[in-house]
């Protein structure tokens, strides 16, 4: 795989990122990957304060911003704001989403919309925003997070939570379709990732019977998927897009 070095050095500019849900967990990864790669980096999260905090750690050229991925309009001015600051934006990673592991008969409408609206919704007005953004100026790159969830329904995780995720994998594909053939649009669905979220949410035993379950004997790294995403959106990567890059230790094979 291309290392993050030798991607910097394709770029005569700094290009510019925008990740939704980058405050925290594997969005803040990508978003670090994002920024030692030299790009400009728009770091955005319903949790300000840490997405600012984040923004300062990383420092220049990155910044937060306020954004409600469950509004077309706060894409719209989140875009027109770094067209002001930077003069260009290059790639959009959908990133942010909410999840509520309930059995599925539990479900209640309002907790069906909520994730839906942040997750589907979100990704939605995202590539439509930013990829017409994209395909007038000529070049761009939208990589959206998927997940296992979409693939197989979801084991550990709520019924509108994998069926927005299954949306998302849709949505790759219309729009990969739709703004082509300058403009990319994939997909990355991880499985178990080995972060402090997991962690926290299965206690022991169950965390050694979900690694035993999985045929590579491991949980997947956050930092791996940020390299991905940091490959899929490079200048290099226009001869990939619609596809969902699996990252999930043969959980789902195809």
């Amino acid at each position: 795989m291309t290392t993050p070095q030798s991607l910097v050095s394709t770029m005569t500019t700094p290009r510019g990122a925008l990740i939704t849900g980058a405050a925290h967990g594997l969005g803040a990864h990508i978003a670090t990957a994002l920024h030692h790669a030299n790009y400009r980096v728009a770091i955005t999260d319903h949790d300000e304060p840490a997405a600012q905090a984040l923004a300062r750690t990383l420092g220049p050229p990155s910044l937060a911003l306020p954004l409600d991925v469950r509004n077309k309009q706060a894409f719209q001015d989140a875009l027109a704001h770094l067209i002001t600051l930077w003069g260009h934006v290059e790639v959009l990673i959908n990133n942010a989403a909410l999840t509520e592991a309930v059995p599925v008969m539990d479900i209640t409408p309002d907790a069906w919309d909520a994730v839906m609206a942040t997750n589907a919704r979100g990704t939605f007005f995202g590539s439509q925003v930013f990829g017409a953004h994209f395909r007038a100026r000529g070049h761009g790159r939208i990589v959206n997070m998927a997940s296992l969830a979409g693939q197989n329904g979801g084991t550990a995780t709520g019924a509108h939570y994998a069926a927005s995720k299954g949306a998302i994998l849709t949505l790759t594909k219309v729009f990969a379709r739709d703004l082509a053939p300058h403009v990319t649009v994939n997909a990355i669905a991880p499985g178990p990732l080995d972060t402090p979220a997991v962690h926290r949410t299965l206690p022991p035993d169950r965390l050694e019977a979900l690694r035993a379950a999985i045929p590579a004997q491991i949980l997947g790294t956050p930092t791996f998927v940020a390299t991905l995403v940091l490959q899929l959106a490079s200048p290099e990567a226009g001869f990939v897009t619609g596809a969902t890059w699996d990252v999930n230790g043969g959980l789902f094979m195809r």
